[in-house]
């Protein structure tokens, strides 16, 4: 007697969705919340963002200047280095680049160091932050970033791993250095790509 088989049988696997870098898993609907300090609570009418350091003239908006440049919109995917991934979701608030023509870099600026109200710092190169890669998000989705998210208002750079995308951030200090922020210092990777896995120090 002559058994055939069929194979093994089941639910066949989805295809991996490409806009997953390597080593990452999509968290859906859902958005985990980790942060290294106590979430601030502050009012908007004392809240400034300034940019100083290696600048034409250092400059410090208030909420209402900033809200009354024009804004814009991010749509796309953000990825956490703990390997979760956001996929297709937005934000809407103010593309860097109209803060740097108001600032002007010098010729040896080469980095910024990004500071929260809560003293959290992490460092990136200026071309990261430059030419319609970065924003300071205030909406999420339509509505107002939560503060466990980082509002009202968070840098976005959903290029890099979003430990960059500093919470409650309100200082930029232009370098021609680079200088290590607080997870750099820990361990993490200076740059932080998703695409090419920079998640710690010699990745």
């Amino acid at each position: 007697m002559t058994f055939t088989s069929r194979g093994f049988g089941g639910r066949a696997r989805r295809p991996r969705d490409e806009r997953l870098p390597p080593g990452q898993y999509d968290v859906g609907g859902d958005w985990p919340v980790l942060t290294a300090e106590v979430t601030p609570r502050f009012t908007l009418d004392r809240w400034s963002f300034t940019i100083d350091g290696l600048v034409s003239a250092a400059k410090t908006w208030s909420w209402p200047e900033l809200q009354a440049l024009p804004s814009s919109k991010y749509e796309g995917d953000i990825h956490c280095v703990t390997t979760w991934s956001k996929l297709g979701t937005n934000f809407t608030g103010l593309s860097l680049d109209a803060l740097w023509e108001q600032v002007e870099p010098g010729p040896s600026a080469a980095f910024i160091l990004a500071t929260s109200t809560t003293g959290y710092t992490t460092n990136l190169p200026l071309a990261d932050v430059m030419g319609g890669k970065a924003w300071l998000a205030w909406e999420h989705e339509g509505k107002p970033l939560s503060a466990e998210h980082g509002g009202p208002i968070r840098l976005l750079v959903p290029h890099l791993y979003f430990w960059k995308s500093a919470k409650w951030v309100t200082r930029f200090t232009v370098l021609d250095h680079d200088e290590p922020g607080f997870w750099e210092r820990n361990g993490y990777h200076d740059r932080g790509d998703p695409w090419t896995e920079q998640r710690y120090q010699g990745d």
